[in-house]
């Protein structure tokens, strides 16, 4: 069943289960990049109208800690964190979460069955992110409020089936009930249009907000984002961990590497550590990782946070309206 959502007064008055669940204005997501979503970004999203998320995979329980303090100054709109379940002091972290009553959390790259219960105890809506209809399914056992199903076109790491989101979101919304949101490709009013017909309830975007002005990521990796080109990413590192990269040196390096067949250890040594924060936050175009969608060479400007979830939602708006005048 298609759950798409109703204007209930203006253009700014939208209802749906994914606006109920998080009690936002706008089921616009900004995704907990590591590296560029801080309490800055986080904050001035959830203020715009959408869901904030700050970063938790690049954070240590004391920068977490100082990152909700200031969100929580800086916004008295509901905010969440997104939070990598395979990190050795996820427990410090979930103790962070339900100390500063955070209202939502994002979780990915783990096994949901594991701390749903104890957020949700807590006052804490769950959703899960996935790239299968098969870890949909799992998530909605598991007890999980929400689900986000990420397509393909995703920066940053990515599911093994390589399931583009058009394709996806129709799959995951046949086999699941609880409410849905889509992710990857989607920079614009009409790829949220368009996620929204096919079943999804709710957007979550993350490459267009890493070039947002309040994003932590540094300057020269938002002016190379907005200058990338159609194929200027690609999706590597499949035997270890799947990621969509950037191509730079550091990308040329493990293209040669996988070509000449290199074993996971060889390719683990030349990730080594740092990488992802040495490109995306200390600015290293040359040798840094840089971990960034597709729909990178859609993007062409550096904006405030603010002006990109109101430029997204009347795009969408606008597209409704011309296809009500129309049909």
């Amino acid at each position: 069943m298609i759950h798409f959502g109703k204007f209930t007064a203006d253009k700014h008055a939208f209802e749906n289960r994914i606006t109920n669940l998080f009690g936002i204005q706008y089921p616009i997501i900004q995704a907990g990049m590591i590296w560029a979503s801080g309490w800055k970004l986080a904050s001035a999203v959830s203020n715009a109208g959408g869901l904030g998320l700050i970063g938790a995979g690049s954070m240590n329980p004391t920068i977490l800690e100082d990152h909700l303090i200031k969100c929580k100054a800086a916004t008295d709109k509901p905010f969440g964190v997104n939070l990598p379940l395979l990190y050795p002091n996820i427990d410090q972290q979930i103790d962070l979460i339900i100390k500063h009553q955070v209202p939502i959390v994002f979780t990915s790259a783990g096994n949901p069955k594991t701390w749903t219960n104890i957020l949700q105890s807590n006052g804490i809506k769950v959703a899960h992110i996935v790239s299968s209809a098969k870890f949909a399914l799992k998530c909605q056992d598991a007890g999980v409020d929400a689900v986000v199903a990420e397509g393909f076109e995703a920066g940053g790491h990515n599911g093994r089936e390589e399931t583009t989101t058009m394709c996806l979101i129709p799959s995951v919304r046949k086999v699941l009930d609880i409410p849905l949101m889509a992710a990857g490709g989607i920079a614009n009013g009409a790829s949220m249009l368009a996620a929204m017909v096919l079943g999804a309830e709710g957007v979550q975007i993350g490459s267009r907000f890493v070039c947002s002005e309040e994003a932590s990521s540094h300057l020269a990796f938002k002016q190379r984002i907005i200058a990338a080109q159609e194929g200027g990413t690609e999706l590597v590192l499949k035997d270890l961990t799947p990621v969509r990269l950037l191509k730079n040196e550091f990308y040329d390096q493990v293209k040669q590497a996988e070509n000449n067949c290199e074993s996971v250890e060889q390719l683990n040594a030349l990730l080594g550590k740092g990488r992802a924060r040495k490109g995306m936050f200390e600015g290293d175009m040359i040798e840094g990782e840089l971990e960034i969608g597709q729909v990178a060479s859609l993007l062409h400007d550096i904006q405030p946070a603010a002006e990109i979830v109101d430029t997204i939602w009347m795009e969408f708006y606008k597209l409704i309206e011309t296809l009500r005048s129309k049909i």
